[in-house]
């Protein structure tokens, strides 16, 4: 067992990087705990402190600037995949948060990733806690939409070549869907004018 400390600053890690709140630039150190290897597989832990933006209503409760949040992960080489389990250490009784990311590789699409997020959000603040629970999901909502950004980013510096492939594979399929589509409604509206045609002879049988 050991501890690591490492001020982290990420603006400077990738130059030009990250836009301000996009990912990573909340981070105030990290603290690696722990790290050993376990029946094969790497378990891990760290500390962080991060920023803590309240809204005005939540400064009632909670005036900290600053959190610590505790992350646990599990590296299984044989199965491929990477578990993180992160919480809050303080302040559980205002709003405590648990969330757990599992990164998966495809086994039928080589070199593509599923990260499956779940939370589970409480508070014990009588007469407010379901106000509290609706904020940190909301928050939650938007922390994923930056993690994702920031991730994408970091790969696609690190890997440009497999970002501009995967890039370029999704548009096509976009493009091929967009085509399935118009070819649909193409079909679709040929159906329609045939059975109006058909009808209009009908009628004009009946009439003669």
């Amino acid at each position: 067992m050991y501890i690591r400390r490492r001020k982290t600053n990420h603006n400077k890690a990738l130059p030009g990087a990250l836009p301000s709140m996009t990912a990573g630039s909340h981070v105030l150190s990290e603290d690696t705990v722990c790290r050993e290897i376990r029946d094969g597989q790497l378990h891990s832990k760290r500390l962080l402190s991060k920023t803590n933006r309240v809204p005005k209503w939540g400064e009632r409760f909670f005036k900290a600037q600053s959190v610590c949040i505790l992350e646990e992960s599990v590296v299984d080489p044989k199965e491929r995949t990477l578990v993180t389990y992160t919480r809050n250490i303080g302040f559980n009784k205002i709003m405590s948060v648990v969330e757990k990311v599992t990164y998966r590789s495809v086994p039928d699409q080589p070199g593509k990733t599923i990260a499956t997020r779940s939370a589970w959000i409480d508070s014990s603040v009588f007469g407010f806690s379901t106000a509290i629970r609706a904020f940190g999901l909301d928050r939650f909502k938007k922390n994923c939409m930056k993690t994702v950004n920031g991730f994408n980013y970091v790969l696609q510096n690190m890997f440009p070549a497999t970002h501009a492939a995967a890039a370029m594979v999704h548009n096509q399929q976009q493009h091929q869907t967009k085509a399935q589509k118009i070819k649909e409604a193409a079909k679709h509206a040929s159906e329609q004018v045939k059975a109006q045609a058909e009808q209009l002879v009908q009628n004009l049988s009946v009439k003669g």
